[in-house]
């Protein structure tokens, strides 16, 4: 299933996607995609559903993220080889792992704010994970059946508030609008192998970023394993993978978005987002 929220910021339904690609108000079955809406036994009884009985959802009406009351928004940085090469860091020995703030989190195509005091915001598509059932100290060989399904994510970053204005990446990870996720959430049964993905990021028309999950240098199911023996992952986690190279930080000059670039990324399956980028308000 296709699966995403949408509507006005702060009153958004869940909904599905049918066949058509036409979208079907899921309202009358569940309250929103959130906790424990996103177990198994929840998407099972959806399934059950047919998607010509629900009522059809205007296609020009906003999508919101494809998850609701997000409790941790976690981030693996350099989990693509070529991408830690063009930061000029190592491949790391273990998974590193940072936070973003759930307030950055937005629809897929909502308006991108640059922050006050940039300098240096930059793009980074990446494939998201968002978590079903709660994973706490599990194996790998465990570690795919706690995942509710997948999504895009685009983690925007501030490369000067990242690297130079001290302390964890947090800082630059997490300005208003730094976490579109969606537009979909895509169950996981819909995608059979989350390391054969492909993915582009593009600004302007000009794609910058060209890759797949295949090069991962730790797969989804490693950061989860790993991720549960550090903290309890509940229903409605979300993890954002990494992203392969190409990011702005890498161009050689150096490239930053700027108001009035047009963002477009998309992953094989998983939908496209495409933002426009605006000042901080």
């Amino acid at each position: 299933m296709k699966l995403l929220r949408y509507g006005a910021r702060g009153a958004e339904k869940p909904a599905m996607i049918d066949v058509n690609g036409t979208i079907r108000d899921l309202s009358g079955h569940i309250d929103d995609l959130v906790g424990d809406t996103l177990s198994d036994h929840s998407f099972a009884k959806l399934r059950n559903i047919d998607p010509t009985s629900l009522p059809e959802v205007d296609a020009s009406t906003r999508i919101a993220a494809c998850v609701g009351n997000v409790g941790k928004f976690v981030c693996v940085g350099l989990n693509y080889a070529d991408h830690a090469a063009e930061s000029g860091m190592d491949l790391p020995d273990e998974p590193v792992i940072f936070f973003k703030a759930t307030s950055s989190i937005m629809g897929a195509n909502d308006d991108v704010e640059i922050p006050r005091n940039s300098v240096k915001t930059d793009w980074e598509v990446e494939l998201g994970v968002i978590i079903g059932k709660e994973a706490k100290y599990i194996t790998k060989a465990d570690a795919l059946g706690h995942v509710a399904g997948y999504c895009v994510i685009n983690d925007l970053s501030e490369r000067d508030f990242q690297l130079h204005r001290s302390g964890q990446w947090v800082k630059g990870k997490s300005a208003d609008t730094f976490g579109p996720i969606g537009p979909w959430l895509v169950t996981r049964d819909e995608v059979p192998d989350p390391q054969n993905l492909k993915m582009y990021l593009e600004v302007n028309g000009h794609r910058y970023q060209d890759g797949s999950t295949k090069t991962m240098h730790f797969d989804v199911a490693t950061i989860i394993a790993h991720l549960s023996h550090f903290m309890s992952l509940q229903p409605g986690d979300v993890i954002s993978t990494g992203t392969p190279p190409g990011v702005g930080m890498g161009q050689k000059p150096e490239t930053y978005l700027k108001r009035g670039d047009s963002i477009v990324l998309e992953i094989e399956g998983l939908g496209c987002q495409r933002q426009l980028v605006g000042e901080s308000k």
